[in-house]
């Protein structure tokens, strides 16, 4: 797309190059779901979902998918789903499906009550608190929409509010989610985070390659994953083609605990040669010390989540355990940011 200085005096409205623009999906699983599409005008655009936590699901950069998109697609939110797998029963992949607040992990239950599989956020709606538009006024090209989701319990807590900003800027092909987590309660709130990037077809195939640095083990164990074992290294930082092993549940996650650079920032993504497309994830190791690596190539279900977060997704009881749960306090607030950059390497 052309400069600022190009575009100057020629343009009567943004939404001419790009800009955020709100709808209402009007049919099926999604139906009455609010979205917001957000087009920077570089070839990147994506839809976020208002109603589930600010999540995103369709994302394509040129005329090329980037997002895995399940079965089901953009389903309505479900607040009430605290028990089992039932987050399954809505989880519609997409770009990014955000896991917690409080729970990443399996389901499990303690004294402190049940905890249903990756928790209740991403089945949250958010009340919109701001929308900035490109401004050519002021040549401003800076675009950006904010929200608030309430997860909350029965009295006494835990009561955690996500405020998320998505700002992205016309002419540029990379965006940043910043979140903002309070303990809005009056008692120590368990915390755990993790962003589940849900990366597809076309730019997962065959030969992908996946990008992380860091000391890495099976969730599954080494003795029963197919892909991540010691064998199998380093093959398992490339994608491969749909595996009957992969049929139904089958799937192989490893856990990385992340290096980062100089700065103390680390870098995950996928990189595609044959489509000279490249998607990375940049963030901050005090913030996200951990990556987790979904792979599940089955056919007709066919994604790699590449998934920065607080915790590997082995839930509160594991991590308390081990003495890696995070607590936020009263009025507290944490804050997360993650810059994601679409890079054409041709």
């Amino acid at each position: 797309m052309a400069n600022d200085k190009e575009w100057k005096d020629k343009i009567s409205n943004h939404a001419q190059l790009g800009g955020i623009e709100l709808s209402t999906l009007e049919d099926g699983h999604g139906r009455g779901c609010r979205i917001a599409w957000i087009n920077t005008g570089s070839g990147l655009r994506f839809k976020v979902v208002l109603d589930r936590g600010m999540d995103i699901g369709d994302a394509f950069y040129n005329e090329h998918s980037l997002a895995w998109i399940s079965h089901l697609g953009i389903t309505a939110p479900n607040p009430c789903t605290v028990a089992g797998v039932n987050w399954l029963h809505s989880f519609g992949g997409g770009f990014l499906s955000t896991c917690g607040l409080t729970h990443v992990g399996p389901p499990e239950k303690d004294g402190n009550g049940e905890r249903g599989l990756h928790d209740r956020i991403g089945n949250i709606p958010v009340s919109l608190i701001s929308i900035r538009q490109p401004d050519f006024k002021s040549n401003n090209p800076v675009m950006s929409i904010s929200g608030k989701a309430l997860q909350s319990s029965a009295v006494g807590g835990p009561h955690l509010e996500l405020k998320r900003t998505i700002i992205a800027r016309l002419g540029s092909s990379s965006f940043k989610i910043i979140d903002e987590i309070t303990n809005v309660g009056n008692v120590p709130a368990p915390h755990m985070l993790l962003y589940h990037f849900n990366l597809g077809w076309p730019l997962i195939d065959d030969g992908t390659d996946i990008i992380w640095k860091g000391k890495w083990q099976s969730l599954g164990g080494k003795n029963n994953d197919l892909i991540f074992n010691e064998n199998n290294f380093p093959a398992l930082k490339k994608c491969c083609s749909t595996i009957p092993e992969h049929m139904g549940i089958g799937e192989s996650v490893g856990c990385i605990e992340l290096e980062a650079d100089a700065e103390g920032m680390c870098e995950s993504g996928v990189s595609n040669s044959q489509l000279g497309l490249k998607v990375l994830f940049r963030f901050s190791q005090k913030q996200l010390p951990y990556l987790t690596n979904w792979q599940h190539f089955g056919k007709n279900e066919y994604v790699t989540g590449v998934e920065p977060c607080t915790n590997p997704p082995i839930g509160q009881i594991a991590a308390q355990k081990n003495k890696t749960l995070n607590y936020i306090q009263p009025e507290e607030t944490k804050a997360y940011e993650i810059e994601i950059k679409v890079i054409s390497i041709f």
